[in-house]
Formats: structure tokens, sequence, C-alpha cells
């Protein structure tokens, strides 16, 4: 029972920090690609991708706008992808 808890667990916590580096990774796509910033589609990406950023939203700041977006979203995204490395790690020990 304890096993196939933490296999859900896991599960979740895997498909949730890799849905935020999607997110992420989705807004520079949007961002460099010159997507309408009025479109739902653009603003509801940004809407999520900005507050999942943290800190790395304004970490780095090129002059060049798309190199900003690249750089910053880039490093959140990489890091949601650590950070779910590492609880899916200590979930599956601790189970």
């Amino acid at each position: 029972m304890r096993t196939r808890l933490v296999g859900i667990v896991a599960g979740i916590l895997s498909w949730v920090g890799l849905a935020l580096a999607v997110v992420l990774v989705l807004h520079v796509v949007l961002t460099v690609g010159g997507a309408n910033p009025d479109n739902p589609i653009t603003s509801t990406v940004k809407a999520i991708a900005e507050p999942v950023s943290l800190a790395f939203k304004d970490l780095f700041r090129p002059n060049d706008a798309s190199l900003r977006t690249i750089v910053n979203f880039g490093l959140a995204a990489i890091f949601w992808l650590a950070v779910r490395a590492i609880v899916l790690k200590l979930v599956r020990r601790l189970g």
C-alpha cells in the first residue's frame, strides 16, 4: 500500500514539475516567436509563466528582449526540472 501511495505521489509531483517547465519554455517560444500578446493563449501562458519564474524573471538584463526572455525563463525552466528531480528522489527514498 505504501509503495503504491509513494508511486502516486511521485507521479503527481513529476507531472507538476514537468508542466511548470513546459509553461516556461512555451512562454519563451511564444515571446521570441513574436506571438500576438493580445491572444488569449499567449496572455494565459504569460500569466502562468511570470509567477512560476520566481526570481529568475529579471535575473539578467540584456538589452535584447528576446535574449532576456530566453535566458531568464530558460533558467527558471531548468530550475524546475532540477527541483523535480530532487523531489522525486527524496519521495522515492522516503517511500
